[in-house]
């Protein structure tokens, strides 16, 4: 279950699997030390929203940030304690078998018709013979994507997430082994199109890149500020569009900064090219960290 907006597991399949309807943690290899029970207190069971004087109403002021019909502000954070925890020492595990191989491992996050998946594309082209790649792709249904990736001759695999709305550890941890990958490569990892789960889910990555169409409006960050939180870097994309479209990219930039100050940002079209030169020196730079 996801902790933030508690969508269901439905049935996870990954490419090469004919049946797979396992949850997010059923097998996970490890054995998690006894933990104390938790408590928490000081805390009210009942939940109101936060009303405006212009009367908005504002759910995501409670103790556990958000708000589910029929389940108090404690039993929510109990849950995502829960949920969190084993994920979290999922994506350890993860990110030690990355790191001993070192791989630049990537979470591409974004909502859906950004232009991530063809400037996916565009990079992986631009690396051919260079550098050794391999791509996780995460949707809820359909191989559409990672047959895209496949047609650019770099190694994919496809996960589905059912009714889920985001990739967790124990998925890479999954799929990552299937995938022939060199020692030193990058592995990007496609996330499912979503501003807002998959900011609390470690992978076991290096960095989320949070990828902005110019499409979208450059108030995106103050909107999703978990998610821009998270990224270490910003591509601001479709900038192509830029003369027919009334975007403000000053205003898109001071909106990422104030959620995160430390956030690098490239302004790149995958469709002209511009920017591609900037992205993949910030990708050989990783490389060399």
């Amino acid at each position: 279950m996801c902790t933030t907006c508690g969508c269901g597991e439905g049935n996870l399949y990954i490419e090469g699997d004919e049946h797979n309807p396992h949850s997010a943690f059923r097998g996970a290899p490890f054995a998690p030390a006894a933990r104390p029970g938790l408590t928490i207190t000081g805390m009210k069971t009942a939940f109101s929203p936060t009303r405006t004087d212009s009367g908005d109403l504002h759910y995501g002021h409670g103790e556990a940030g958000t708000h589910a019909p029929g389940m108090s502000q404690r039993r929510m954070l109990e849950v995502e304690i829960d949920v969190l925890d084993k994920n979290n020492q999922l994506a350890a595990r993860n990110r030690a078998r990355f790191a001993a191989r070192e791989l630049l491992v990537l979470n591409l996050v974004s909502s859906p018709g950004s232009g991530k998946t063809t400037l996916l594309t565009e990079t992986l082209l631009r690396l051919k013979g260079k550098t050794a790649c391999a791509v996780i792709e995460g949707d809820q249904q359909t191989v559409n994507d990672a047959a895209r990736i496949r047609a650019t001759g770099t190694p994919a695999i496809q996960v589905n997430t059912g009714k889920g709305c985001h990739l967790d550890a124990q998925m890479i941890a999954d799929a990552a082994p299937r995938l022939p990958l060199d020692d030193g490569g990058i592995l990007f990892i496609e996330n499912v199109g979503n501003l807002v789960c998959p900011a609390s889910f470690d992978l076991g990555e290096r960095h989320k890149v949070a990828v902005l169409s110019v499409t979208e409006g450059e108030d995106k960050p103050l909107k999703y500020p978990h998610m821009f939180a998270a990224a270490s870097l910003m591509l601001l994309n479709k900038i192509d569009l830029l003369p027919y479209l009334n975007f403000d990219v000053e205003h898109c930039l001071e909106a990422a900064r104030a959620v995160n100050p430390q956030i690098e940002v490239i302004l790149i079209s995958a469709t002209s090219g511009e920017g591609m030169d900037s992205w993949l020196a910030w990708l050989e730079a990783q490389q060399c960290a």
